[in-house]
């Protein structure tokens, strides 16, 4: 589009003098009212110019031309004037190493003679008025979030988190490890460790060094944790010193209350959402229906809330009980089941994706989690301690570490390097 704009004068009626044989008034006073007429004509001239005559171009300010479709709505937009000059140089206006840049003010030859173009045309580069700003709130896509804008749950940006996976081996033991141990044991073949965070039916309920300071340093050093929690359990459990935990008569309100009670355990650990949290449920007396309903509605309760308060829940039992039990659960479609699989059967050997009592396309992929050996004594570091072995592709909790936890160990090779077994 031209910015030249003809003078007002231009498109305005210019008044022709009479021809020479045209009849001449004689140079007598016009007659009364003539010259009220004629004043009356030229204001209606001059009128009638001023309307036809287009308005004058306003320069595009340099705002405005960055502002444009383009530059908005591509990510160069945010790499601020710099690269958005450098756009609108390339390919036409760029000039190849060791030429000579063309003078901007010659004419350009190729370029078609601007007095032939309609100055009436339309700018195809000025945005239309009359489309929609791609600024406001009305353009944005459905669930998304504006940068830098409030979010209206605090826990939004965790919820939406995916979750963190690990596939390799990893040991459990009673009691949280101290920091020294846990650095000794670097250099051993296991890269996740199980913590027993919470939950009154604990074997070692007070775990000293079990801190948010532990929770971060460990993960610092290149540690997977998994966090679990030993609640109530089965009316029938095999394990006499389980048997006071054994759930109420309440099992639905009693376990939404401890799915309540291990979020808010993991949270004061600084464990965040999208984190599993591992329920363990110790093996029961198989073929006593009534306990394993009762066990069914206190663990279904204990998943929904902690899923509904942005965790995962995972489950932890023996293979011949509580598993055997959940599988035949998901086979009949029942909601509410654990998402993550942490079955136990000693055999001394990882069988992760052929357990017997699991359909081979259960709990895949992802999450699973075999203890394979128990009660085994191992060594590294000069440190000793006494564990149960597992091996994993699962879930692992998702760990913000302040900045004075800061990573300062390096993650082992065999970190990187661990296969699913």
């Amino acid at each position: 589009m031209s910015t030249r704009t003809p003078p007002a004068s231009e498109g305005a009626p210019a008044l022709v003098p009479a021809p020479p044989s045209a009849p001449t008034r004689p140079r007598s006073a016009p007659p009364p009212g003539a010259r009220a007429v004629v004043a009356a004509v030229l204001v209606a001239l001059a009128g009638t110019a001023l309307l036809n005559a287009p308005p004058p171009a306003t320069a595009r300010t340099a705002p405005e031309s960055a502002a444009g479709p383009e530059s908005a709505a591509g990510p160069e937009s945010a790499a601020g004037p710099e690269s958005a000059t450098t756009r609108s140089l390339t390919p036409s206006g760029s000039t190849a190493p060791g030429s000579t840049a063309p003078d901007p003010t010659a004419p350009d030859p190729t370029a078609p003679d601007p007095t032939a173009a309609d100055p009436t045309a339309a700018d195809p580069t000025a945005a239309d008025p009359t489309a929609p700003d791609s600024t406001s709130a009305d353009s944005t896509t459905p669930g998304s979030t504006t940068p830098g804008s409030a979010t209206p749950d605090s826990a939004t940006p965790d919820l939406l988190a995916a979750p963190v996976h690990f596939a390799g081996k990893a040991f459990d033991t009673c009691e949280a490890p101290s920091l020294t141990v846990m650095k000794a044991w670097l250099a051993s073949p296991y890269g996740a460790v199980g913590i027993y965070f919470g939950g009154r039916g604990r074997g070692c309920p007070v775990q000293k060094e079990l801190t948010p300071s532990w929770v971060a340093s460990a993960h610092a050093m290149g540690w997977r944790l998994l966090p679990l929690f030993v609640g109530s359990q089965a009316p029938c459990v095999d394990s006499l010193a389980k048997r006071k935990y054994a759930i109420g008569s309440t099992p639905v309100t009693q376990g939404t209350k401890e799915g309540g009670d291990a979020v808010r355990a993991a949270k004061a650990l600084g464990i965040g959402t999208s984190s599993p949290l591992y329920l363990d449920i110790e093996a029961y007396q198989r073929g006593d229906t009534n306990c394993a309903a009762t066990t069914l509605s206190f663990v279904r309760a204990w998943n929904r809330e902690v899923r509904r308060l942005g965790y995962l829940p995972g489950f932890y039992s023996s293979a011949d009980t509580g598993v055997r039990d959940m599988e035949t659960q998901r086979r009949a479609g029942t909601k509410d089941l654990p998402e993550v699989m942490w079955f136990a059967r000693w055999r001394g050997q990882p069988a992760l994706l052929t357990e017997s009592v699991l359909q081979p396309q259960a709990w895949t992929p992802h999450a699973r989690i075999h203890q394979y050996s128990g009660n085994v004594t191992e060594t590294y570091g000069g440190r000793t301690l006494a564990i149960d072995r597992n091996a994993m592709d699962a879930p692992v909790a998702r760990v913000t570490a302040p900045a004075r936890f800061a990573a300062r160990v390096p993650v082992p090779l065999s970190f990187v390097a661990s296969q699913r077994p």
